[in-house]
C-alpha cells in the first residue's frame, strides 16, 4: 500500500496522536515521585522512542520529508517487543515484579504494553517496510540497550530509595534489586543478545513478506 495514501495517512495519525497523547500524559502526570521520573522505566524509554518513529512516519507519508527512517522504525519495533515479552513475562510470574507501585491503570497498561506496540510494529512491518538489511540496526538497538543500563544503574539506583530487594535498592523494577551484580550483568546480556535475535526475525519476517507482498506501481 502506498505510504502516501489516505488510509496510511489516517492510520498514521492515529498512531501518532496515541503515541503523543500518552507522552504528553507521562510528563504531566507520570511516576515523577523519584530521582529520573517516568523514564526510570524502559517502557517509557520505548514510548518515546515510539513517538519519534511515528512522527518520522507521518511526515514521510506528508512528503515534509525524504528520509525514511528506517534504523529508527527497526530500533522502535524491536524495543517494543523487548518491553511486551518482558512485561507479561513478569506479570503473569507475579505483579509485584514489575508493578512496584501497585496495580496500574488499564489503559495505561494496555496501551503500553499492548497496544501501542502493536500498532507501531505493524506500521514498521507493513506499511513502512522497513525490516530491510536489518544489520543496520544493530549499533542503534545496542547504544540505546546500554544507555538504558548505564542509566538504570549509575543515575536511578544512586538517587533512589525503592524499590527494596534482598541485594539492593532503588533499581526501577524490583526484581532487580533481588539480584547480585553479576547476575543483574547477565540479565542484560542475555536481553541484549534476544534484542539481535529479534531484528534479525524481523529481518527474516520482513524478506518473506515483501517478497510475496509486492507494492502495486502504477504503469
Amino acid at each position: 500500500m502506498d505510504i502516501h495514501s489516505r488510509p496510511v495517512l489516517f492510520y498514521r495519525w492515529i498512531v501518532f496522536l496515541l503515541a503523543a497523547g500518552y507522552c504528553l500524559q507521562q510528563l504531566l502526570l507520570g511516576a515523577w515521585s523519584g530521582a529520573g521520573g517516568p523514564f526510570r522505566y524502559l517502557t517509557i524509554w520505548a514510548l518515546f522512542l515510539s513517538f519519534y518513529a511515528a512522527s518520522r512516519m507521518l511526515a514521510l507519508s506528508e512528503h515534509r520529508i525524504t528520509r525514511k527512517h528506517e534504523v529508527t522504525a527497526m530500533c522502535a519495533a524491536v524495543l517494543n517487543v523487548m518491553v511486551v515479552f518482558l512485561y507479561w513475562r513478569l506479570y503473569f510470574t507475579d505483579p509485584s515484579l514489575v508493578n512496584g507501585r501497585g496495580p496500574i491503570d488499564w489503559w495505561l497498561q494496555y496501551y503500553l504494553h499492548a497496544l501501542g506496540p502493536a500498532l507501531q510494529i505493524i506500521d514498521a512491518l507493513f506499511f513502512g517496510r522497513v525490516f530491510r538489511r536489518v544489520w543496520r540496526a544493530a549499533l542503534p538497538l545496542i547504544i540505546i540497550i546500554g544507555a538504558y543500563v548505564a542509566w538504570a544503574e549509575l543515575f536511578v539506583q544512586r538517587f533512589n530509595t525503592k524499590p527494596v530487594g534482598d541485594v539492593t535498592s532503588g533499581l526501577p523494577y524490583p526484581f532487580l534489586n533481588s539480584l547480585e551484580w553479576a547476575d543483574r550483568v547477565t540479565f542484560y546480556g542475555v536481553n541484549a543478545a534476544t534484542a539481535l535475535g529479534l531484528l534479525a526475525v524481523f529481518g527474516i519476517i520482513g524478506a518473506v513478506i515483501y517478497r510475496v507482498w509486492q507494492p502495486q506501481v502504477a504503469a
